[in-house]
């Protein structure tokens, strides 16, 4: 039984008006490159395939050195839900709600039947796995200004995602030996958390899978190829393809016609991995919700659970890989955090870290807001290709990710970037 399954894929088509995309099957295919196969880049991909006429012929290159979800994406805690500790109200939350709700109801239709073999990274039939490992988050509040802020949303909930204001009691039955400091708990039954690597490959496979049935439909030729090469600058695609969709994240700025042009920061989060001893018979509740604190608890199991997030900023570090010293200060940081609202973590183990560099993007008086649009202004005159960047969702990609990959694939399909809202492309201005 699939977690989404009263969810229905997306069936809007965007109306091509420019008459650079008029492509059918007499006529060349549509090229277009999407740079990085994270939560973006597989968000815009699958939207492309989606959102584009039946009868359109259109190849995708989807350009990753490491393959799906080996950047930050791959090693995010997983934690989805619409809400802020820091704002009352989060920008357009109900539609990055939607619309992420949506793409997992896709990727897990898409596994239902298939199943991932350990050895490979490829699926099989049988899978029999989930993307959600567990539902419903609990905050407990642990200081006077987050407790308002969290009344206010309490207050002021999505109907979809409802909060819950629960008090001490009642969020010990969730979680026995929850420490709550003001003797008042914020409970989201409907949020979820999410295995996101397993995620993205759902998600890659949902991408192929439509690419099968529309070409077996025989109404047009769709391809999509997973090219697992860097790209270390624009112009070696100029004239290769009619868009490109830039969705590197924090690598963005590496790109030499970019560089020092994006107004984002690099921050390096490491996330740790505990596991329960044998020894300790008591195991976490079957059903408790994952933990949102000063660090975060992503339950994966009764003795399995990962703690984040640390915060390097201005680091450069991309790679995924945590040396001995730098788990040792991580564990030396989020320990005390956590166990502040979770005592009984203090038993658990260390059983390894992973890391991702995260964009971040720049405070504005919506919030800190990602950064969308065509960028040709940045590369010259007289380009052959349309260059679009979706970046800087930040440590809310999982949130931002399904209404931003849609906006942009909208945008690129009708070469129209009015469909953007204009606190997404405003960044440009300044």
């Amino acid at each position: 039984m699939l977690l989404f399954d009263s969810l229905s894929p997306l069936t809007h088509s965007v109306k091509i008006s420019s008459p650079v995309l008029l492509s059918s099957p007499s006529h060349r295919p549509l090229r277009y490159a999407v740079l990085g196969a994270g939560f973006a880049g597989l968000s815009v991909a699958w939207h492309l395939l989606k959102q584009s006429p039946k009868d359109m012929n259109l190849h995708i290159d989807l350009y990753d050195e490491v393959g799906i979800g080996g950047g930050a994406s791959g090693v995010s805690g997983g934690l989805l839900h619409p809400y802020s500790p820091k704002v009352k109200l989060l920008w357009r939350g109900a539609e990055c709600w939607k619309e992420g709700l949506n793409l997992l109801s896709i990727a897990e239709q898409a596994i239902s039947s298939e199943e991932l073999d350990s050895e490979t990274g490829e699926f099989s039939e049988g899978f029999g796995g989930f993307i959600v490992r567990r539902r419903g988050i609990l905050r407990p509040a642990t200081n006077m200004k987050t407790l308002n802020i969290l009344n206010d949303n309490a207050q002021n909930y999505l109907p979809s995602c409802k909060i819950e204001t629960i008090d001490k009691d009642a969020a010990l039955k969730l979680v026995p030996h929850l420490h709550v400091p003001f003797n008042l708990a914020f409970y989201m039954p409907e949020a979820v958390n999410v295995n996101s690597l397993r995620y993205l490959k759902a998600l890659f496979l949902a991408c192929q899978n439509l690419v099968k049935e529309i070409s077996v439909s025989g109404d047009g030729k769709k391809r999509l190829h997973l090219q697992k090469k860097s790209v270390s600058e624009l112009r070696e695609l100029e004239g290769e393809y009619d868009a490109v969709i830039i969705c590197l994240g924090a690598k963005a700025d590496l790109l030499p016609e970019l560089a020092g042009r994006l107004p984002l920061r690099t921050c390096r989060g490491v996330i740790l991995e505990l596991q329960l001893p044998d020894k300790i018979g008591e195991d976490y509740p079957n059903h408790g919700p994952s933990i949102l604190s000063d660090a975060w608890l992503a339950i994966q199991g009764n003795r399995h659970l990962y703690m984040g997030s640390t915060w390097e900023w201005k680091s450069r570090n991309s790679s995924p890989n945590v040396s001995t010293d730098e788990a040792s200060n991580a564990l030396q940081e989020l320990l005390p955090k956590a166990s502040a609202v979770y005592p009984g973590l203090r038993s658990w183990n260390f059983a390894g870290a992973r890391a991702g560099l995260r964009a971040m993007p720049p405070l504005t008086p919506h919030g800190s807001l990602p950064l969308l649009g065509c960028v040709n202004n940045f590369l010259g005159e007289n380009l052959k290709c349309k260059y679009w960047l979706l970046g800087g969702l930040g440590s809310r990609g999982l949130l931002y990710h399904g209404w931003l990959g849609k906006l942009t694939a909208e945008a690129v399909l009708s070469c129209n970037e009015q469909i953007i809202p204009s606190e997404l492309t405003s960044w440009k201005n300044k």
